[in-house]
Protein backbone atom coordinates (compact mmCIF):
# COMPACT_ATOMS: atom_id res chain seq x y z
CA UNK A 1 0.00 0.00 0.00
CA UNK A 2 1.52 3.14 -1.05
CA UNK A 3 2.17 6.20 1.76
CA UNK A 4 -0.78 7.64 3.06
CA UNK A 5 -1.00 11.56 2.34
CA UNK A 6 1.78 11.86 0.27
CA UNK A 7 1.64 13.75 -2.89
CA UNK A 8 1.04 11.36 -5.69
CA UNK A 9 0.74 11.79 -9.54
CA UNK A 10 -1.61 14.20 -10.71
CA UNK A 11 -5.28 12.96 -10.92
CA UNK A 12 -6.54 11.79 -14.41
CA UNK A 13 -8.03 14.70 -16.66
CA UNK A 14 -11.59 13.66 -16.63
CA UNK A 15 -11.16 13.22 -12.49
CA UNK A 16 -9.93 17.42 -12.81
CA UNK A 17 -12.62 17.88 -15.21
CA UNK A 18 -15.88 16.66 -13.40
CA UNK A 19 -14.65 18.84 -10.00
CA UNK A 20 -13.98 22.00 -12.13
CA UNK A 21 -17.84 21.52 -13.04
CA UNK A 22 -18.78 20.68 -9.52
CA UNK A 23 -17.21 24.10 -8.63
CA UNK A 24 -18.43 25.95 -11.36
CA UNK A 25 -22.38 24.48 -10.00
CA UNK A 26 -21.55 25.63 -6.77
CA UNK A 27 -20.38 28.88 -7.75
CA UNK A 28 -23.10 31.04 -7.99
CA UNK A 29 -24.64 29.88 -4.75
CA UNK A 30 -21.85 30.63 -2.98
CA UNK A 31 -21.03 34.01 -3.87
CA UNK A 32 -24.73 34.29 -2.37
CA UNK A 33 -23.72 33.12 0.81
CA UNK A 34 -20.38 35.16 0.75
CA UNK A 35 -22.07 38.37 0.11
CA UNK A 36 -25.02 37.68 2.74
CA UNK A 37 -21.91 37.05 5.34
CA UNK A 38 -20.38 40.61 3.95
CA UNK A 39 -23.30 41.96 4.86
CA UNK A 40 -23.16 40.49 8.38
CA UNK A 41 -19.70 41.74 9.29
CA UNK A 42 -19.34 44.86 6.60
CA UNK A 43 -20.31 47.27 9.55
CA UNK A 44 -16.92 46.61 11.47
CA UNK A 45 -14.98 46.67 8.42
CA UNK A 46 -13.15 49.74 8.09
CA UNK A 47 -10.66 48.82 4.87
CA UNK A 48 -6.88 49.63 6.01
CA UNK A 49 -6.67 53.06 6.49
CA UNK A 50 -3.55 54.82 7.34
CA UNK A 51 -1.99 58.52 7.47
CA UNK A 52 -0.46 59.38 3.66
CA UNK A 53 -0.76 61.25 0.45
CA UNK A 54 -4.17 61.92 -0.21
CA UNK A 55 -7.03 64.48 -1.02
CA UNK A 56 -9.22 63.23 1.55
CA UNK A 57 -9.37 64.01 5.20
CA UNK A 58 -9.09 61.28 7.49
CA UNK A 59 -8.36 62.50 11.16
CA UNK A 60 -7.34 65.10 13.70
CA UNK A 61 -4.70 64.11 16.11
CA UNK A 62 -2.40 65.73 18.66
CA UNK A 63 0.66 67.24 17.83
CA UNK A 64 3.79 66.27 18.89
CA UNK A 65 7.14 67.97 18.42
CA UNK A 66 8.82 67.68 15.10
CA UNK A 67 6.03 66.64 13.30
CA UNK A 68 6.14 67.16 9.99
CA UNK A 69 2.40 67.30 9.25
CA UNK A 70 1.08 71.10 9.48
CA UNK A 71 -0.71 72.48 12.05
CA UNK A 72 -4.22 72.62 11.84
CA UNK A 73 -5.37 76.21 13.52
CA UNK A 74 -9.12 75.81 13.48
CA UNK A 75 -9.36 72.62 15.18
CA UNK A 76 -6.62 73.65 17.69
CA UNK A 77 -8.25 76.93 18.73
CA UNK A 78 -10.99 75.11 20.00
CA UNK A 79 -9.63 73.67 23.15
CA UNK A 80 -6.03 73.75 24.72
CA UNK A 81 -4.41 71.60 22.99
CA UNK A 82 -2.30 71.52 19.54
CA UNK A 83 -3.96 69.17 16.56
CA UNK A 84 -2.51 68.62 13.11
CA UNK A 85 -4.86 67.27 9.89
CA UNK A 86 -4.00 63.73 9.21
CA UNK A 87 -5.24 62.75 5.09
CA UNK A 88 -5.29 59.63 3.90
CA UNK A 89 -3.20 57.22 2.15
CA UNK A 90 -4.82 56.28 -0.88
CA UNK A 91 -2.86 54.18 -3.01
CA UNK A 92 -4.92 50.98 -3.43
CA UNK A 93 -3.57 47.88 -2.11
CA UNK A 94 -3.18 44.52 -3.80
CA UNK A 95 -4.36 41.42 -1.78
CA UNK A 96 -3.79 38.19 -3.86
CA UNK A 97 -6.72 35.19 -3.49
CA UNK A 98 -6.66 31.65 -3.64
CA UNK A 99 -8.80 28.58 -2.50
CA UNK A 100 -7.64 24.84 -2.54
CA UNK A 101 -8.96 23.56 -4.86
CA UNK A 102 -8.02 19.98 -4.17
CA UNK A 103 -9.68 16.73 -3.21
CA UNK A 104 -9.33 16.35 0.29
CA UNK A 105 -11.37 20.07 0.15
CA UNK A 106 -14.67 17.87 -1.00
CA UNK A 107 -14.87 16.11 2.51
CA UNK A 108 -18.23 16.85 4.48
CA UNK A 109 -18.93 14.85 7.81
CA UNK A 110 -22.20 14.26 9.22
CA UNK A 111 -21.18 17.04 12.12
CA UNK A 112 -19.97 19.70 9.60
CA UNK A 113 -22.73 22.10 7.88
CA UNK A 114 -20.60 22.81 4.99
CA UNK A 115 -17.98 20.83 2.42
CA UNK A 116 -14.05 22.16 3.18
CA UNK A 117 -14.48 23.52 -0.35
CA UNK A 118 -17.61 25.24 -0.18
CA UNK A 119 -16.23 27.07 2.77
CA UNK A 120 -12.73 27.96 1.27
CA UNK A 121 -14.80 29.59 -2.10
CA UNK A 122 -17.21 31.26 0.49
CA UNK A 123 -14.61 32.63 2.38
CA UNK A 124 -12.28 33.60 -0.62
CA UNK A 125 -15.53 35.01 -2.39
CA UNK A 126 -16.16 36.86 0.73
CA UNK A 127 -12.87 38.57 1.04
CA UNK A 128 -12.74 39.59 -2.04
CA UNK A 129 -16.03 41.46 -2.25
CA UNK A 130 -14.81 43.51 1.04
CA UNK A 131 -11.83 44.48 -0.42
CA UNK A 132 -13.71 45.46 -3.22
CA UNK A 133 -16.06 48.06 -1.57
CA UNK A 134 -13.00 49.02 -0.13
CA UNK A 135 -10.71 49.73 -2.92
CA UNK A 136 -8.64 47.34 -3.13
CA UNK A 137 -6.61 45.95 -5.90
CA UNK A 138 -7.82 42.19 -5.69
CA UNK A 139 -5.97 38.98 -7.72
CA UNK A 140 -6.04 35.20 -8.05
CA UNK A 141 -3.13 33.50 -8.55
CA UNK A 142 -2.65 31.73 -12.27
CA UNK A 143 -6.48 32.96 -12.97
CA UNK A 144 -6.76 36.95 -12.66
CA UNK A 145 -4.25 39.86 -12.83
CA UNK A 146 -4.48 42.73 -10.21
CA UNK A 147 -7.86 44.57 -10.63
CA UNK A 148 -10.17 46.88 -8.94
CA UNK A 149 -13.49 46.94 -9.64
CA UNK A 150 -16.94 47.02 -7.39
CA UNK A 151 -17.77 43.57 -8.80
CA UNK A 152 -14.64 42.17 -8.03
CA UNK A 153 -16.15 39.10 -6.21
CA UNK A 154 -18.94 38.97 -8.78
CA UNK A 155 -15.75 38.74 -11.80
CA UNK A 156 -13.80 35.97 -10.11
CA UNK A 157 -16.70 34.23 -9.44
CA UNK A 158 -16.96 34.46 -13.08
CA UNK A 159 -13.99 33.56 -14.19
CA UNK A 160 -14.02 30.20 -11.42
CA UNK A 161 -17.17 28.58 -12.83
CA UNK A 162 -15.00 28.74 -16.56
CA UNK A 163 -11.76 27.75 -15.26
CA UNK A 164 -11.80 24.10 -15.63
CA UNK A 165 -9.34 22.27 -14.07
CA UNK A 166 -6.87 24.44 -11.50
CA UNK A 167 -3.84 23.81 -10.38
CA UNK A 168 -3.30 21.89 -6.88
CA UNK A 169 -0.73 24.74 -6.18
CA UNK A 170 -0.35 27.85 -8.27
CA UNK A 171 3.20 29.52 -8.90
CA UNK A 172 3.35 32.13 -6.31
CA UNK A 173 6.50 34.01 -7.66
CA UNK A 174 5.02 36.84 -9.15
CA UNK A 175 3.84 38.51 -6.18
CA UNK A 176 6.12 40.99 -4.62
CA UNK A 177 6.63 43.07 -1.98
CA UNK A 178 3.98 44.80 -0.03
CA UNK A 179 1.11 42.79 -1.13
CA UNK A 180 -0.90 40.29 0.86
CA UNK A 181 -2.09 37.19 0.46
CA UNK A 182 -4.79 35.22 1.40
CA UNK A 183 -4.70 31.44 0.84
CA UNK A 184 -7.40 29.07 2.20
CA UNK A 185 -7.01 25.73 2.30
CA UNK A 186 -7.16 22.43 4.51
CA UNK A 187 -2.95 22.07 4.41
CA UNK A 188 -2.86 18.48 4.93
CA UNK A 189 0.00 18.08 2.68
CA UNK A 190 3.57 17.36 4.62
CA UNK A 191 3.96 20.63 6.28
CA UNK A 192 7.69 20.60 4.80
CA UNK A 193 6.02 21.00 1.06
CA UNK A 194 3.46 23.37 2.15
CA UNK A 195 6.90 25.59 3.63
CA UNK A 196 8.57 25.17 0.90
CA UNK A 197 5.74 26.18 -1.62
CA UNK A 198 5.22 29.34 1.09
CA UNK A 199 8.77 30.32 1.04
CA UNK A 200 8.82 32.30 -2.09
CA UNK A 201 6.27 34.26 -0.30
CA UNK A 202 8.83 35.26 2.64
CA UNK A 203 11.28 35.76 0.29
CA UNK A 204 9.68 37.91 -1.57
CA UNK A 205 8.24 40.19 1.70
CA UNK A 206 4.89 39.53 0.87
CA UNK A 207 2.41 39.25 3.89
CA UNK A 208 0.52 35.97 4.09
CA UNK A 209 -2.72 35.15 5.91
CA UNK A 210 -3.49 31.76 6.10
CA UNK A 211 -7.06 29.98 7.20
CA UNK A 212 -6.72 26.14 7.87
CA UNK A 213 -10.03 24.97 6.97
CA UNK A 214 -11.01 21.82 9.37
CA UNK A 215 -13.80 19.48 9.23
CA UNK A 216 -14.79 18.69 13.23
CA UNK A 217 -14.08 14.91 12.07
CA UNK A 218 -10.63 15.63 11.50
CA UNK A 219 -10.02 16.51 14.91
CA UNK A 220 -11.56 13.93 16.94
CA UNK A 221 -11.48 10.89 14.92
CA UNK A 222 -14.77 9.60 15.99
CA UNK A 223 -14.26 6.12 14.27
CA UNK A 224 -14.48 2.59 16.12
CA UNK A 225 -14.12 -0.88 15.05
CA UNK A 226 -13.38 -2.18 11.44
CA UNK A 227 -13.06 1.16 9.43
CA UNK A 228 -11.77 1.43 5.61
CA UNK A 229 -9.79 4.70 5.13
CA UNK A 230 -9.71 5.88 1.70
CA UNK A 231 -7.16 8.82 0.67
CA UNK A 232 -9.17 11.00 -1.72
CA UNK A 233 -5.92 12.51 -3.25
CA UNK A 234 -4.75 8.97 -4.47
CA UNK A 235 -6.82 6.09 -3.75
CA UNK A 236 -4.82 4.38 -1.62
CA UNK A 237 -6.44 2.28 1.39
CA UNK A 238 -6.37 1.45 4.59
CA UNK A 239 -8.11 -0.65 6.91
CA UNK A 240 -7.74 -0.51 10.65
CA UNK A 241 -9.05 -3.46 12.66
CA UNK A 242 -10.02 -1.39 15.53
CA UNK A 243 -9.73 2.23 14.76
CA UNK A 244 -10.21 3.80 17.74
CA UNK A 245 -6.61 1.96 18.87
CA UNK A 246 -5.40 5.12 16.48
CA UNK A 247 -6.96 8.02 17.78
CA UNK A 248 -4.31 9.32 20.38
CA UNK A 249 -1.56 8.98 17.91
CA UNK A 250 -3.41 10.42 15.05
CA UNK A 251 -5.05 13.65 17.12
CA UNK A 252 -0.97 13.82 18.71
CA UNK A 253 0.10 13.72 14.84
CA UNK A 254 -2.66 16.40 13.42
CA UNK A 255 -1.88 18.85 16.29
CA UNK A 256 2.17 18.95 15.35
CA UNK A 257 1.56 19.88 11.98
CA UNK A 258 -0.97 22.64 12.84
CA UNK A 259 1.13 24.03 15.81
CA UNK A 260 4.44 23.62 13.11
CA UNK A 261 2.79 25.78 10.42
CA UNK A 262 1.21 28.53 13.24
CA UNK A 263 4.29 28.80 15.08
CA UNK A 264 6.38 29.51 11.51
CA UNK A 265 3.90 31.63 10.31
CA UNK A 266 4.33 33.51 13.50
CA UNK A 267 7.66 33.48 13.20
CA UNK A 268 7.03 35.09 9.83
CA UNK A 269 4.90 37.90 11.51
CA UNK A 270 2.05 36.30 9.19
CA UNK A 271 -1.51 35.71 10.68
CA UNK A 272 -3.13 31.88 10.73
CA UNK A 273 -6.70 31.27 11.21
CA UNK A 274 -8.61 28.01 11.75
CA UNK A 275 -12.05 28.04 10.60
CA UNK A 276 -14.62 24.89 11.57
CA UNK A 277 -16.82 23.78 8.99
CA UNK A 278 -19.47 23.51 11.69
CA UNK A 279 -18.93 27.37 12.98
CA UNK A 280 -19.59 30.42 10.83
CA UNK A 281 -17.38 31.38 7.91
CA UNK A 282 -17.96 35.31 9.35
CA UNK A 283 -15.48 34.44 12.43
CA UNK A 284 -12.23 33.80 10.10
CA UNK A 285 -12.97 36.86 8.32
CA UNK A 286 -13.40 39.35 11.56
CA UNK A 287 -9.74 37.66 12.20
CA UNK A 288 -8.03 37.73 8.74
CA UNK A 289 -9.77 41.55 9.08
CA UNK A 290 -7.78 42.04 12.36
CA UNK A 291 -4.92 40.85 10.99
CA UNK A 292 -4.61 42.76 7.90
CA UNK A 293 -5.45 46.26 9.14
CA UNK A 294 -2.24 45.90 11.82
CA UNK A 295 0.52 47.44 11.61
CA UNK A 296 3.03 45.35 13.52
CA UNK A 297 3.64 41.98 13.58
CA UNK A 298 0.44 39.40 13.49
CA UNK A 299 -1.01 36.77 16.07
CA UNK A 300 0.23 33.41 15.02
CA UNK A 301 -2.51 31.45 16.15
CA UNK A 302 -5.81 33.12 15.34
CA UNK A 303 -7.66 29.67 16.17
CA UNK A 304 -11.09 28.94 17.81
CA UNK A 305 -9.73 26.22 19.08
CA UNK A 306 -5.87 24.78 18.70
CA UNK A 307 -6.37 21.67 17.25
CA UNK A 308 -4.10 20.21 14.58
CA UNK A 309 -2.91 18.16 12.08
CA UNK A 310 0.04 15.55 11.00
CA UNK A 311 3.04 15.85 9.96
CA UNK A 312 5.27 12.08 11.52
CA UNK A 313 6.42 9.74 9.33
CA UNK A 314 7.30 7.32 11.79
CA UNK A 315 3.86 5.00 14.04
CA UNK A 316 1.23 3.22 12.71
CA UNK A 317 1.48 1.59 9.24
CA UNK A 318 0.21 4.29 6.86
CA UNK A 319 0.84 6.88 8.96
CA UNK A 320 3.30 8.74 7.22
CA UNK A 321 5.76 12.36 6.38
CA UNK A 322 2.20 14.50 5.29
CA UNK A 323 0.77 13.41 8.43
CA UNK A 324 -1.90 10.35 9.92
CA UNK A 325 -4.71 9.30 7.63
CA UNK A 326 -4.96 12.69 6.48
CA UNK A 327 -7.97 13.50 3.83
CA UNK A 328 -8.76 10.07 4.02
CA UNK A 329 -12.56 8.52 3.61
CA UNK A 330 -13.79 6.09 6.15
CA UNK A 331 -16.02 2.92 5.32
CA UNK A 332 -17.11 0.71 7.76
CA UNK A 333 -17.44 1.61 11.37
CA UNK A 334 -18.63 5.61 11.16
CA UNK A 335 -19.55 4.39 7.45
CA UNK A 336 -19.08 7.40 4.75
CA UNK A 337 -16.96 9.63 6.79
CA UNK A 338 -13.71 10.40 6.53
CA UNK A 339 -10.35 11.78 8.08
CA UNK A 340 -7.92 13.88 7.80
Amino acid sequence: MGRIGEVQAPVATRDALARGRLRASLVPDLLVEARRIVNTVIAGWHGRRKRGIGENFWQFRPYVEGDSSRIDWRRSARDDHTYVRDREWEAAHTVWLWADPSPSMLYKSAGAAVSKQSRALVLALAMAELLSRSGERIAWPGLTDPFTARNGAERIAAQLSHAGALPAKPDLSAIRRFCDIVIVSDFLDPVEETMAWLDVLARHGVRAHLIEVADPAEETFPYAGRTEFTDPETGDKLIAGRAESLAEEYRLLYRARREELAGWCKRLGWSFTINHTDRLASEALVRVHMAMTADGSHAGLNAAGGHTRLTAASGHAGLTASGGYAGLTASGGHAGKAVT
